[in-house]
């Protein structure tokens, strides 16, 4: 696992039961996030916005981007320390009594430090490869007019340096009496 804290204090995951520490699960579920939540604090006041983000794995780092002037920009260029988090739900799982009613779920949490991305091949670098996340079918060049370097003036880019993650799920085997997907539509249960 990446960690550059050796107690892993972090990442600590309470259940072990739950812990993944296959670092290919963990890639492959940055990969394939829609969207992550990223926490930052400026003093005693803490931020979480929700973005579209991409992992880039030959950087060991995720790239995003904001409106040029904001309130992310102003709290990362005072506390680069983030936390961001993606998940996922899976089946709701009834039960015979509240108290063992459960979830199957999947999540990663990521430790680093933001910077502002300032060189302009890099911020161009970022916003494509964001661009080929979301719109993989569409081609610069073809489909669309690629970047343009005076572009770069509306947005900023992001690069977070990922210095920890943890990986955490819970999945029951089998079709358990009642298990059904959110949002619930009216069937008794997906068995």
């Amino acid at each position: 696992m990446m960690s550059h804290d050796p107690a892993g204090l972090r990442t600590a995951v309470r259940r072990q039961d739950r812990a993944v520490q296959d670092d290919a699960w963990i890639t492959a579920m940055l990969s394939q996030a829609p969207v992550a939540y990223l926490a930052m604090a400026n003093a005693e006041q803490p931020f979480i916005n929700s973005n579209l983000f991409v992992y880039d794995p030959t950087r060991s780092a995720i790239y995003f981007h904001t409106a040029r002037d904001g309130r992310t920009r102003t709290t990362i260029e005072a506390n680069p320390r983030i936390c961001l988090s993606v998940g996922e739900m899976g089946r709701l799982l009834p039960a015979a009594t509240a108290l063992e009613f459960s979830v199957e779920y999947a999540g990663v949490t990521v430790f680093g430090t933001a910077h502002v991305v300032i060189d302009t091949e890099e911020a161009a670098y970022a916003l494509q490869l964001l661009l080929d996340k979301y719109f993989p079918h569409l081609h610069p060049g073809h489909d669309y007019r690629p970047i343009m370097a005076q572009e770069l003036e509306y947005t900023s880019v992001y690069r977070i340096d990922i210095e920890e993650w943890s990986g955490k799920r819970k999945t029951v085997a089998g079709d358990p009496q009642g298990a059904f997907f959110y949002p619930y539509n009216g069937e008794e249960s997906i068995t």
